[in-house]
């Protein structure tokens, strides 16, 4: 041996065609699906599953103890789709007990250097954290959104699908589906055009979401009466029913 293998625990489960390289540490009870690229100076703590065809690169941290002072050394998960791409400097930490025991990350989501998933967060799928994005404890990013640089989500909030998070923006609430947060202190600034257009939704979509973002914005209504709108425009238009239900089953309040 020349001493710059990885380590790979005998309870490791590795799938075909996989590369680990050199200096990178595979910890137990970790399973890591067919097709992953593992790049050098990597960890992967401990009770993780990773699915195929991800590439996880230099200096990330993956699986970690999660940083809770709750946590007490109980066994808790992270889970991982497929498809993912961790860039250099990750950090993307197990569950604890206390929120159910389990981290999970579905697939096509791109996590740019030194970025932060912590414990018990749930990430959707085709989710982009740019440089430096962070996400506390208990956090939910649904499908589609955006995280610019430097942004920053307080625990226990959820950021809508097809949301986008403004550079340097501090959300310390609910994100509704297709609104677009920036500034300091976060303010709502439309809907995320720009998104939607590159997924194909139609004008008339469009049109509409942003019908629903003027009720729920721009007319002064209360809650109810904004979401009693939002029902009727929503029999109209499917889409519409994803902001109006991000805003009904918001438990923390809405960005507004």
């Amino acid at each position: 041996m020349s001493g710059n293998e990885p380590v790979i625990h005998p309870s490791a489960r590795i799938g075909k065609n996989v590369t680990i390289g050199p200096w990178t540490i595979i910890g137990p009870e970790v399973e890591i699906g067919d097709d992953c690229v593992i790049a050098s100076h990597v960890v992967i703590k401990s009770h993780t599953r990773i699915g195929k065809n991800n590439r996880i690169f230099q200096f990330s941290s993956v699986g970690e103890d999660p940083s809770d002072k709750k946590y007490h050394g109980e066994v808790a998960w992270l889970e991982m789709g497929d498809n993912n791409i961790v860039r250099e400097g990750v950090t993307l930490h197990r569950g604890t007990e206390a929120g159910g025991g389990i981290t999970r990350i579905g697939s096509h989501n791109l996590f740019m250097p030194y970025t932060h998933v912590a414990h018990d967060c749930i990430v959707g799928n085709h989710t982009i954290f740019s440089n430096n994005a962070a996400i506390s404890g208990h956090v939910v990013v649904e499908d589609w959104a955006i995280l610019s640089g430097y942004a920053g989500v307080y625990q226990f909030l959820r950021i809508g699908a097809h949301s986008f998070i403004g550079g340097l923006t501090h959300i310390n609430m609910d994100v509704p589906a297709y609104v677009m947060v920036k500034g300091t202190p976060p303010e709502p600034k439309g809907i995320n055009v720009t998104g939607l257009e590159r997924r194909n939704f139609s004008r008339d979509a469009i049109r509409a979401i942003r019908q629903g973002y003027k009720i729920l914005y721009r007319q002064g209504l209360t809650i109810d009466e904004a979401l009693a709108a939002l029902e009727k425009l929503a029999a109209e238009h499917e889409e519409v029913a994803l902001l109006m239900n991000s805003v009904k089953t918001s438990q923390k309040g809405i960005i507004r």
